[in-house]
C-alpha cells in the first residue's frame, strides 16, 4: 500500500528511511507547538486551544502534503505570519484575533484561487528578486527585535523609543543562554537544537522557581475558545486589504521559495528545474491554511526544516506523513507548551531570525536600484513593527527610485501597480 501511494521504489527510498526522515524534520520544526501557542496569547487568544490548533493544522498540511502531492515537505504555522497577526494586526492596528483569523481564511481562498488559474506564477515571475530577499531579511528582524523585546534586553523609552533593559535579569541571561545553546548544538550537527534549547531553558526556569511545574502529559486542551471562531464580515473591511494582501504575499514566496529550495536539495526538480506536481503542493499549503484560521490559528506554511528530513533521505510524503502523526500524537503534551516563558522562546527567534538574514547576501549591494528597496523593507518591517508596511515601503520605494532615475522601462506593470495600490492605501486608508 505504502509503495503503491508514495512510490518509494521510484524515489530509490524505502519505509525505514522515509520514518527516520520524518522523524528528524520533526525535531528541527517542534519548536513551533511551543512558539506560536505563546506568541498568539498576546493577541489574547486561549494559549491551550491555539497548541492544539497548531498540532492539527500542521498535521492537516502535512497530510495533504503527503497523500495528495508526495512531498517530503512538512507544514506548520509560520514564523514571521504569526509575528504579524498578533503584533501588528491585532495590537497595534487594533483589530480583533476574531477578525484577523478572518483575514487569513479569506488569504487562503485567494492562494486558492491564485493556484488553480495560474495567476501565482505571473505574481512570483514578475516581483523582483531583491524585493523578495529583502522582505525574507525585513521579516528576520522583525524576529529578533520581537526576541530582544520578550527577553527584556530591549525596552521601550520616551525619549529614545527604545533602550537596553536590564541585562542581568533572569530573562535576560537565559534568553542569551538559550541562543547559545542553539549555536552549539547546531554547529555539532544535533537535530532538534531550538526544540533542545526551548526544553533546557524551560527546565532551568522551573529549578530557579521562575516557572511553575504543571505536569508533561495530559489529554488536549478544549479547542472550542478558538475554533470556528474566524470573523469573516469582520475582515471585509476596506482596512483590512492590506492585512490580507500582506498575509497572501508572504505565505507566496514563503512557500515557492521553500519548496524549489527543498525539492534541489532532494533532487525531487525536472530536468528543466521546475517543480512536479506544483499545483497540489501549492493546495496543500493554500488548504491547510484555510483550515488553520478554521481551527484558531495563523497562517500555515510549509518550512524550510524539511530540508534536514530530506538531507537524511526522505524523498517522498511519506516523510511528510510521519511529521503529521508526530504532530498529532504532541497535544497529549500541552502541559509542556504552556509552562513554556517568553525568554524560553526569545533565542529561537533571534536564530530563525540569523537564518532568515542570510538572504542579503544575495541582493547586489552595488546596484542602488536595487539596494535601496531591499534595505528599506529591512529597516521598516522592525521599526514600524510591521511586516505589511515593509512590504508597502519596498514596493513604492522600487517603482519610485527607477522612474527618477529614467529606468521606467525596468518596471513590471504588476510592480507598478501594487505600488500605486500601496500609495493609495496610505493616503486614504493610513
Amino acid at each position: 500500500m505504502l509503495e503503491r501511494l508514495f512510490k518509494l521504489s521510484e524515489h530509490q527510498t524505502n519505509v525505514r528511511q522515509e520514518v527516520i526522515a520524518g522523524i528528524t524534520t520533526f525535531l528541527t520544526m517542534a519548536y513551533i507547538i511551543f512558539v506560536n501557542p505563546t506568541m498568539l496569547a498576546d493577541a489574547g487568544m486561549d494559549q491551550g486551544a491555539v497548541f492544539v490548533a497548531t498540532c492539527i493544522a500542521a498535521a492537516i498540511g502535512c497530510f495533504i502534503m503527503g497523500f495528495y502531492a508526495n512531498y517530503p515537505i512538512a507544514l506548520a504555522p509560520g514564523m514571521g505570519l504569526n509575528a504579524f497577526f498578533t503584533y501588528t494586526v491585532v495590537l497595534e492596528m487594533g483589530y480583533t484575533w476574531q477578525v484577523a483569523l478572518g483575514g487569513v481564511f479569506i488569504s487562503g481562498i485567494v492562494f486558492v484561487v491564485l493556484s488553480i488559474f495560474k495567476i501565482r506564477e505571473w505574481i512570483i515571475n514578475s516581483i523582483p528578486q531583491s524585493l523578495r530577499y529583502g522582505i525574507a531579511a525585513g521579516i528576520g528582524l522583525f524576529l529578533a527585535f520581537i526576541g530582544l523585546k520578550s527577553a527584556g534586553i530591549v525596552v521601550d523609552n520616551p525619549a529614545t523609543l527604545v533602550d537596553m533593559g536590564d541585562i542581568t535579569s533572569l530573562s535576560a541571561l537565559l534568553a542569551a543562554l538559550g541562543l547559545f545553546l542553539i549555536v552549539a548544538m547546531s554547529t555539532r550537527g544535533i537535530n532538534g537544537a531550538i526544540m533542545y534549547s526551548i526544553l533546557i531553558i524551560t527546565g532551568l526556569g522551573i529549578l530557579l522557581g521562575d516557572v511553575a511545574y504543571t505536569g508533561i502529559v495530559s489529554l488536549p486542551p478544549d479547542p472550542s475558545p478558538t475554533f470556528m471562531q474566524l470573523d469573516i464580515a469582520g475582515a471585509t473591511e476596506v482596512g483590512m486589504i492590506s492585512v490580507i494582501f500582506a498575509f497572501l504575499f508572504v505565505d507566496l514566496f514563503d512557500t515557492s521559495g521553500t519548496l524549489v529550495a527543498v525539492a534541489q536539495k532532494g533532487n525531487l526538480l525536472n530536468k528543466d528545474g521546475t517543480l512536479p506536481r506544483l499545483d497540489k503542493a501549492l493546495l496543500a499549503d493554500s488548504s491547510a491554511t484555510i483550515a488553520g484560521s478554521m481551527l484558531g490559528t495563523s497562517t500555515t506554511t510549509s518550512y524550510v526544516e524539511s530540508a534536514s528530513g530530506v538531507s537524511v533521505g526522505g524523498r517522498t510524503g511519506l516523510t511528510a506523513v510521519v511529521v503529521g502523526v508526530l504532530f498529532l500524537l504532541a497535544l497529549f503534551f500541552s502541559p509542556l507548551a504552556g509552562m513554556v516563558p517568553a525568554y524560553a522562546t526569545a533565542g529561537p527567534l533571534f536564530f530563525v531570525a540569523v537564518l532568515m538574514l542570510s538572504s542579503l547576501a544575495h541582493i547586489d549591494w552595488d546596484d542602488l536600484l536595487e539596494a535601496v528597496p531591499a534595505a528599506l523593507i529591512c529597516i521598516t518591517m522592525p521599526l514600524t513593527f510591521s511586516i505589511a508596511h515593509g512590504i508597502a515601503f519596498g514596493f513604492i520605494s522600487f517603482a519610485a527610485v527607477r522612474i527618477c532615475a529614467g529606468k521606467f522601462n525596468q518596471l513590471s506593470k504588476s510592480v507598478l501597480v501594487l505600488a500605486l495600490l500601496f500609495v493609495v492605501k496610505f493616503i486614504y486608508f493610513g
